[in-house]
């Protein structure tokens, strides 16, 4: 037997992001963690959006305790901030770190430390078992898709390496792909998450197994990326475009259920003990893994 998934719901389009709090309040939710990264609230973005979600009544706290390259330690600290107050369900605004780290708090939350014993590379996923806390996802980055992945990437703070976390109900409940929060992104970041979707359409469409939904999805994304990226690097407001990139982003991860490879493999550790973003490792290793 094959199983596909294609489950998350999305919001999309300029200023989706209004329609989160009335869908939030709908399943009964009145007090949620905002999972974020400190250079969103310096510019501004977090207390916006928090803005925008609280004007109809929601409590929302803030949560800023994210790396670039997420550590077990941002884990820790989001869930005792999590713990510690009232809350029903958590928001995941950013990138893909922030998004990380919000769906690790997410299992955290409900379930005993240390967080190494949940390594899916040693079948961790089977100790994944207590209902988790709602997750509504926001990204302001069109690259990782983690608004729609079911596993986060954290660094364990013993072997300092990069250690996935996989279950089925890491998958936000909501996503809100809204272009106008993406318009702000620095170039060289706008290139290196482009660069990032571009790579898990390519590596999901190379894997050698069968799943024709995904491949028709991995060769679209790839379509969008090319005709796209050039445009918001050109015109950083043109929403149209950034709505486009965000779609294939997306696109990329729900590609990616059929997996990836090298590129992806090698580009962990190199962010990992470079500290440097994780798209532009994907970009650096594209032309050698495919020539390799």
């Amino acid at each position: 037997m094959i199983q596909y998934h294609f489950p998350t719901v999305l919001f999309f389009g300029a200023d989706s992001l209004n329609d989160l709090t009335p869908a939030i309040q709908k399943k009964g939710l009145k007090s949620l963690l905002m999972v974020t990264d400190p250079g969103l609230v310096h510019i501004g973005l977090a207390d916006s959006v928090k803005s925008t979600l609280t004007s109809s009544g929601l409590n929302i706290e803030i949560f800023d305790g994210v790396h670039p390259n997420p550590l077990e330690e941002d884990v820790t600290l989001g869930v005792k901030a999590y713990q510690s107050g009232d809350y029903d369900g958590i928001i995941a605004l950013g990138g893909g770190s922030a998004m990380d780290v919000a769906k690790t708090i997410r299992f955290m939350a409900v379930h005993e430390p240390p967080l190494a014993q949940y390594d899916d590379a040693v079948g961790g996923d089977a100790k994944i078992v207590n209902p988790m806390p709602p997750l509504f996802a926001i990204p302001t980055t069109a690259g990782t898709g983690s608004e729609v992945g079911r596993s986060s990437v954290i660094t364990i703070k013993e072997t300092g390496k990069k250690t996935i976390f996989f279950h089925p109900d890491l998958m936000p409940d909501i996503a809100v792909l809204d272009p106008k929060l993406t318009v702000d992104l620095p170039p060289h970041i706008t290139a290196a998450t482009g660069m990032d979707a571009f790579t898990h359409c390519m590596e999901a469409y190379l894997v050698d197994s069968f799943h024709p939904m995904a491949d028709s999805i991995a060769i679209e994304g790839m379509k969008m990326v090319v005709e796209n990226l050039p445009k918001v690097m050109e015109d950083p407001n043109n929403l149209d475009a950034r709505g486009q990139m965000l779609l294939s982003a997306t696109m990329g991860a729900t590609a990616f259920q059929k997996g990836l490879g090298m590129i992806h493999s090698m580009a962990h550790p190199l962010s990992a003990k470079f500290n440097i973003h994780h798209g532009l490792a994907n970009a650096l290793l594209i032309k050698f893994c495919l020539e390799f």
